[in-house]
């Protein structure tokens, strides 16, 4: 596969890169096992002609149970099979013997699925987060096994010829949506650096060029801290004005951004007036309070990139306009590495209330 043909997802996993397509919807059809049907069974003995009955239960069928599984990172192999049918319960035998349970069916997701019933009508119904690692849903409960003849005697009938069939498993349209889960969320216009950042505090590989629009899918860096703490950052596909009504392709990776603790706002100094560096920032910060006003009252750290390309006269001019504005921005340069120890400190100190010895 060669980067950039089509949509992918890579995550350095600390000396092995893996990439892979990155799918965060899919739609599936599940259906639980059919329980066993009873029997229909008499005692034959020497020497007791007419045993009773003796026919056991049926076994109930398998259920379907969707769990999050933590090495997981993409839907792409539900978008590959759309249907899951657990096994049916066998049927019941004689000498009041059950029939064996139909296996339950695991289907496993990445941590930070939501999974929504699709309705007749179209609606769709959310039914569970499967926000950490283990948690599990019971989505298609198995049939019940059908009762064997044994239950059916009395002293009207002494030799029921009946017993039960195996109900239907339940069934089940489902959509799964997957909320990426982590500490930081980048957000910014196109081409402010948001992939260069990623790459260059984590080991994740995203592809990087001076033209909008590179990032197609959000992207995972990890960060590994003093005593083995993950800091996980996702890059989010750049936002541009509009995106909340659907314009550009920051609007289908917003809802990745929802369970962030902390926002790193980019901005080039390309996008910026040095006399209302504000400005940038107000425009993408409109665009999340549209879209959700929770993760627009998320804490940011804002950042003006590329300041290599000031001169000196415009730097120091903008330093100062930034102390006018009494907010805290950090002016970094991705390129040469300049302010970039102190922002993390920033960003380690937010998201996971300490500051390693040693960022990089």
């Amino acid at each position: 596969m060669v980067l950039g043909q089509y949509p992918f997802f890579l995550l350095k996993n600390y000396g092995r890169s893996c990439v892979m397509k990155f799918v965060d919807e899919a739609e599936i059809f599940v259906k639980a096992g059919k329980g066993g049907d009873g029997c229909v069974s008499f005692r034959r003995e020497k020497y007791v002609p007419r045993g009773g009955p003796d026919g056991g239960d049926g076994g109930q069928g398998g259920s379907v149970w969707i769990q999050s599984k933590e090495n997981l990172l993409t839907l792409y192999d539900l978008r590959l099979k759309k249907k899951y049918i657990a096994p049916s319960g066998k049927p019941g035998q004689g000498k009041q013997k059950n029939g064996r349970k139909g296996e339950d069916l695991h289907i496993y997701v990445p941590v930070g699925t939501l999974v929504f019933e699709i309705e007749e009508t179209g609606e769709q119904v959310q039914i569970a987060d499967l926000d950490v690692p283990g948690k599990k849903v019971l989505v298609a409960k198995g049939g019940r096994g059908g009762k064997g003849n044994i239950h059916f005697k009395s002293p009207v009938m002494r030799a029921p010829r009946i017993a039960e069939p195996g109900e239907e498993g339940e069934e089940r349209h489902l959509k799964l949506e997957l909320k990426l889960i982590a500490d930081v969320g980048l957000i910014g216009l196109p081409n402010a650096g948001k992939s260069t950042f990623i790459a260059r505090v984590s080991r994740a590989r995203p592809k990087i060029a001076p033209y909008p629009f590179t990032t197609l899918t959000p992207q995972l860096g990890v960060v590994e801290g003093d005593f083995g703490d993950k800091l996980v950052i996702a890059d989010i596909p750049g936002l541009i004005e509009g995106a909340h009504l659907g314009h550009g392709l920051g609007h289908r990776f917003l809802k990745h951004i929802s369970r962030t603790k902390v926002l790193v706002h980019i901005l080039s100094v390309e996008e910026i007036s040095i006399d209302s560096p504000m400005d940038g920032f107000m425009l993408v910060d409109s665009e999340l309070e549209k879209y959700d006003p929770d993760i627009a009252s998320k804490e940011q750290i804002k950042l003006i990139n590329k300041i290599d390309l000031l001169e000196h006269r415009e730097l120091v001019r903008l330093k100062d306009k930034i102390l006018q504005i009494d907010t805290s921005i950090y002016l970094i340069s991705l390129k040469t590495g300049e302010g970039l120890d102190e922002v993390m400190k920033e960003i380690w100190k937010m998201a996971k209330g300490y500051i390693p010895v040693n960022i990089f």
